[in-house]
């Protein structure tokens, strides 16, 4: 009889989880392009003028989001003047991945190259917040005429001491991680949603609204957890080999982070880069949290327009003659 009521239960949460995924799609269309790369479909939204002045700006999400986090507010402020692509990562928002071990930053970043290469994107000022600071570097380095400059939000960048939250490492587990996925989750996530986000936001306050007009909880669909948690399991042993390679970024690099962030430490991960590429520009916040783009986005749009000043002169000056 236990047995039975087990399989019962699951089956029940299963069937809510499938209802709860139609109804998040419904509240939450894809607002963008579909483009197809090798091993992921992408979803990218452009906002601005198409030929507007300057480079375009490409703007990438962290962990558990999609390119909605990044469009409030920075996206639509950005593009009153420049050309703004935003990119659900693989596997996150509307964008899907072939292949769920397809997690880490130089993966994810060669699929983003390739994307922006079928959009006609030669050269791009690109900004990742918090796991996108992960990739920045990766873009750097593997795809440098892609990236005339890099700007890094609450970056991940180097290993750090512990590990992830336990329901990721669970989710990362074969079979286990799926079952859970497609039956438990998304019911007892959609209560878990607004606390945890507010956490994040510590010490700031999270905006009204901002879950509903961030898609948010588009996150609990069962492939999305399942890409979004080995994303988040695999990354620490990125780093490590990852890391030793950022002396040899030479473009501009931009850094903004909050001393009082509570999900990325400023202190293990944007000092010491800073320190490893001394073109680096870094902006501490006093009192920030892990969401600058949110809460002090004037200063953003003002550091992108500076380093897209500082890519060009860099671009003048490399292709002078010896």
């Amino acid at each position: 009889m236990i047995v039975l009521a087990a399989v019962v239960t699951l089956a029940v949460l299963a069937l809510i989880t499938q209802a709860g995924v139609f109804a998040l799609e419904r509240a939450y269309p894809p607002q963008g392009r579909f483009v197809d790369v090798k091993g992921a479909r992408l979803h990218v939204v452009e906002l601005g003028p198409t030929y507007a002045p300057g480079l375009p700006i490409v703007l990438i999400h962290g962990a558990s989001s999609s390119l909605q986090t990044m469009r409030q507010p920075l996206g639509e402020r950005l593009a009153k003047d420049h050309r703004v692509l935003l990119i659900d990562r693989p596997g996150h928002g509307w964008s899907t991945r072939g292949r769920t071990e397809d997690s880490t930053p130089a993966i994810q970043a060669r699929m983003i190259d390739e994307a922006l290469g079928k959009l006609g994107i030669d050269q791009a000022i690109m900004v990742g917040h918090s796991w996108a600071g992960a990739m920045m570097p990766t873009m750097a380095l593997d795809h440098p005429r892609r990236v005339a400059a890099i700007m890094m939000l609450s970056p991940v960048a180097y290993p750090w001491p512990g590990g992830v939250g336990r329901y990721n490492r669970i989710a990362a587990i074969p079979v286990i991680g799926q079952l859970l996925a497609y039956t438990v989750t998304l019911p007892l996530g959609l209560f878990l949603v607004d606390p945890g986000t507010r956490y994040v936001f510590a010490p700031q306050t999270m905006p009204d609204g901002y879950i509903d007009a961030t898609a948010v909880r588009m996150v609990l669909r069962p492939q999305v957890f399942l890409d979004n948690a080995w994303d988040l399991t695999t990354l620490k042993a990125e780093m490590v080999r990852q890391s030793p390679k950022y002396p040899s970024i030479r473009i501009p690099v931009t850094i903004v982070t909050g001393d009082a962030d509570k999900t990325v430490s400023t202190d293990i991960h944007s000092r010491p880069f800073a320190a490893a590429v001394p073109q680096t520009k870094l902006v501490v916040l006093p009192n920030g949290g892990h969401m600058p783009q949110v809460y002090a986005t004037d200063l953003i749009v003002a550091e992108i327009e500076a380093i897209a000043a500082k890519a060009q002169a860099f671009s003048a000056t490399a292709r002078k003659p010896d």
